[in-house]
């Protein structure tokens, strides 16, 4: 049986042997072709792998960029912060909020207006004392004209002819702008009650500000001091435009989006108090439209 089977398997060498041969070039060539193939289709593949890691690593560095954004002022006390930034919020849709609408149909916006530039006149000395401290004199020399002319042609401080007319606006200074002058950092982060966003040296700002605060040394009772601020609140409240209620609809954080935005007013308000030593070769006022007898046409 063996031998049977082996010039069985001789006899189909001896017929099939050229087939193989013939088919063999054509393996070659195939054979070839497809390790070209597959060299062009790992040169393509090692390619697209590149891309593919260069775009992932650039998505990953996007993604860490905006997952952890800067944080312009520390906030250790946050849990502290965000009750109080809580109960704040409620007493301003529940109370000074209604309170100031309600004001706002009492008094016309104009009478509003007047109300607000008394009360911003008073307050001359915080700002005059700031710029002097900071050695601007220019700014110091601003306040203390616009004080004038808004005390005597403003009556008593009603009006604003040195803005309006004059085109002299106030500059805004305080004690915790004039620490940051002098390099003092924010310290950390801070929400008082009823008062808002603040910080570590702007809250002591405030406390030093308001021993210039002509107020204080009017022979008042602490309820009539108080009575008079919060009326001051509720007139400045009466005149601003829904500013937070629109923080508060387009903020998916309006904690963290206020406080972001204070940290920057705040530096950008610093800056601009930057020391220049040019400032003493310019004169200080700007001449044109600072004279009342032009004012009136002499």
């Amino acid at each position: 049986m063996l031998r049977i089977f082996t010039i069985f398997f001789a006899s189909y060498l001896v017929l099939t042997g050229p087939v193989f041969a013939a088919a063999s070039p054509v393996v070659s060539a195939s054979s070839q072709a497809t390790a070209v193939g597959s060299t062009e289709s790992q040169g393509g593949a090692s390619t697209d792998d590149f891309d593919a890691d260069f775009d992932a690593d650039f998505d990953d560095d996007f993604d860490n960029s905006s997952a952890t954004p800067e944080k312009l002022i520390a906030d250790p006390l946050e849990p502290f912060n965000r009750g109080v930034f809580w109960i704040n919020d409620k007493l301003y849709f529940y109370c000074f909020k209604p309170v100031a609408r309600g004001y706002r149909l009492v008094l016309p916006r104009p009478a509003r207006v007047s109300v607000s530039n008394f009360f911003s006149n008073l307050a001359t000395p915080i700002r005059a004392g700031n710029a002097l401290l900071q050695l601007k004199f220019r700014s110091f020399g601003t306040e203390l004209y616009r004080f004038v002319i808004n005390t005597t042609f403003g009556i008593g401080g009603l009006f604003d002819p040195a803005a309006n007319i004059g085109g002299v606006k106030k500059i805004p200074m305080d004690f915790g702008q004039t620490l940051g002058y002098y390099h003092v950092g924010p310290g950390f982060y801070l929400v008082l009650p009823i008062v808002g966003p603040s910080s570590l040296r702007d809250a002591t700002g405030a406390f030093v500000d308001s021993f210039a605060d002509p107020l204080r040394y009017a022979n008042l009772s602490t309820r009539e001091y108080l009575a008079i601020k919060f009326w001051y609140a509720e007139n400045r409240l009466s005149l601003d435009k829904d500013t937070y209620e629109g923080i508060i609809s387009d903020s998916l954080d309006p904690y963290l989006f206020i406080r972001s935005a204070y940290a920057q007013l705040r530096q950008a308000q610093i800056s601009q108090n930057s020391y220049d030593m040019k400032m003493f070769e310019e004169p200080v006022f700007d001449t044109q439209g600072l004279d009342p007898l032009e004012w009136m046409g002499f």
